[in-house]
Parts: structure tokens; C-alpha cells; sequence
């Protein structure tokens, strides 16, 4: 069978990607196919997709729910089926199969109608995915994964130009101050196998009533590095919840504190971390062309550097 590639992914690839971006979108429904050909797949409900990825659900060959994930390969995806390989299903989906030379991945099915997002203690949804990052960044990163030396690095290399993109005198006080925060800890980036994105959306719960764990994690853009890295995520989303407490500063560090006892981090070293993840997102919006710190952004870095 064909399988439909949603418009809206279509044009979310060229958006992202220009011309190769197109060129394979429109070669999806050939690889979709000859995935579930070669793996004896069957589609089994709807596709979903994200910016640049397609999911199709599909039952195996003996029945058990799947998913096929499809998506271009880039310096951020091409560590995922090395790093889900290495936690083995522990702590995340468990990868199934894998076509090194499309980078397809055929996952275990989780319940995307069912994440943290809609647990409704936003402290106990903290705490969940301080779990998982505590039991994903207790291995070793693999040798050959993308690093965070190399991520730190990059970033202080543009902050100069990103200095001048800024308009205001005290948003460029605030990148300077992250950049010199990431200065101090980029000596020992560290070799723990890294998530980088673990936000409420990314843990799914498994199908079914006897689901193996109660959470899991999806979508790594795994790196070798130092934990501290892991934590914006999980502490900047679900933001209303943290606005909703009428105390802002105080509500970031019952989250931030909560996290680094979870996973057993140096807090001074995690502050420092974690504004190179504050950092990370100015430049990028920098280089999209916004002149201002998102609010968000700045609520954090204050909040951590104690303003």
C-alpha cells in the first residue's frame, strides 16, 4: 500500500530543509513500503509525524504493535538507534530493528495519547523524568556519539556575533554571563550518555495495562557528556504551571532542586550546565533573527543565577 505523507509534514520538511527536504518527503512512500515489505509489516492506524519525522503504526509479522519512525539523518538524529540500543529498552522504547542505511527504525509502540504532559502534579512529572534521566545517564556514552565538548565549543565560538544581535545592554549581560558559566565547566563535559531532549511530551506510557515501566522515553538526540546538561527541559516546559505558583523563582528551584537530588548531581556544576542550555537557545533564536531573550529564557537564567 501507499503510504500518505501528511501536507503539513511535506511542507514542515521543505521549511526545515529547502530542496532535500523535499526531494524526501516525496520519496517516502517508496521507503515506507519496501520497510514494511522487508520487516512484514502491517499498518495499524493513523500516522503521525513531528517537524521533520514520519511515525506509522504497524503490527509485526506475530502480531506485537510497532511503530516505524522515519526521518532524515542529521548530526542530532544519527546517534538514536546506537543510543536506544545501548539502554536496551530500559528507561526508553525499545528499538526493534534498524536500517543503518536509511536510519528507519522500527520502535516499540508506547501510547501517545498518554505522556507527561497530562499528569497533573507538575512537581511529580519533574520527578518522573529526573527518574529516567538518573537511570538513562548512568551508562557510558558509546564510543563515536556526538559530544558535549564539541556542543560547548561551538556555542563559544558564536557568541561574539550573538553579542551583537542582541539590542538590549542587559540581555547581552545575560549571554555573557551563561557563556562564562559554560567557560567554567567546559574542562570536564563529562561521558555520560545523554537524551538532550527530555521534556513531558517525550515520555510516553506503554500500551496496554501491563506495560512494562509506567514511563518511557522517546526521541533522544543522544550526546556524551554531564547530566547537568539534561535539566532545561523538564524545567522550562509545562510553564504555566510554574507562572500558576505566583512565585516564579521559587517554583524553578523546587523543580531544578528536585532534579539534581534525583540524580545526584553537584547543584553548582548542574547551574552551570544549565545555563549552557539558556545559552544554546539565545544563540539559536539569535540566529533566527530575534534581537530580544525570550522571557522564559531569562526567567530561568536569573532565577539560577540568583538575580
Amino acid at each position: 500500500m501507499a503510504v500518505h505523507v501528511p501536507e503539513a509534514l511535506a511542507a514542515s520538511l521543505v521549511d526545515s530543509l529547502g530542496e532535500s527536504g523535499r526531494v524526501w518527503a516525496a520519496g517516502l512512500p517508496t521507503l515506507a513500503d519496501g520497510l514494511l515489505e522487508r520487516w512484514s509489516l502491517r499498518p495499524d492506524g493513523p500516522t503521525a509525524h513531528g517537524v521533520v519525522g514520519l511515525v506509522l503504526p504497524v503490527r509485526c509479522e506475530d502480531g506485537t504493535p510497532a511503530v516505524l519512525k522515519l526521518q532524515p539523518v542529521d548530526e542530532e538524529t544519527a546517534g538514536e538507534p546506537l543510543a536506544l540500543r545501548t539502554w536496551g529498552g530500559r528507561s526508553a522504547a525499545r528499538l526493534l530493528d534498524h536500517d543503518p542505511t536509511t536510519g528507519s527504525m522500527l520502535l516499540e509502540r508506547l501510547d501517545p495519547a498518554r505522556s507527561l504532559l497530562a499528569e497533573p502534579d507538575h512537581l511529580a512529572a519533574a520527578g518522573e523524568i529526573a527518574s529516567l534521566l538518573a537511570d538513562l545517564t548512568s551508562h557510558q556514552a558509546p564510543v563515536g556519539m556526538r559530544t558535549l565538548a564539541e556542543i560547548a565549543d561551538a556555542m563559544l565560538a558564536e557568541v561574539p556575533e550573538a553579542l551583537g544581535g542582541l539590542a538590549d545592554p542587559g540581555d547581552r549581560r545575560l549571554l555573557a554571563d551563561c557563556a562564562a558559566a559554560v567557560r567554567e565547566v567546559r574542562p570536564d563535559p563529562g561521558d555520560r550518555l545523554l537524551h538532550w531532549d527530555l521534556h513531558y511530551g517525550n515520555v510516553l506510557a506503554p500500551v496496554g495495562p501491563d506495560g512494562r515501566a509506567p514511563w518511557l522515553a522517546i526521541d533522544p538526540k543522544p550526546l556524551a557528556g554531564d547530566p547537568g546538561f539534561e535539566l532545561l527541559p523538564a524545567l522550562h516546559n509545562r510553564w504555566a504551571d510554574l507562572t500558576a505558583t505566583g512565585d516564579l523563582p521559587r517554583a524553578l528551584h523546587r523543580r531544578f532542586d528536585l532534579m539534581t537530588e534525583r540524580l545526584a548531581l553537584d547543584r553548582p556544576r548542574a547551574v552551570r550546565w544549565t545555563l549552557g542550555r539558556v545559552l544554546q537557545n539565545i544563540l539559536w533564536d539569535v540566529e533566527d533573527g530575534e534581537e530580544v531573550i525570550d522571557p522564559a529564557q531569562r526567567a530561568v537564567a536569573e532565577a539560577l543565577l540568583g538575580r
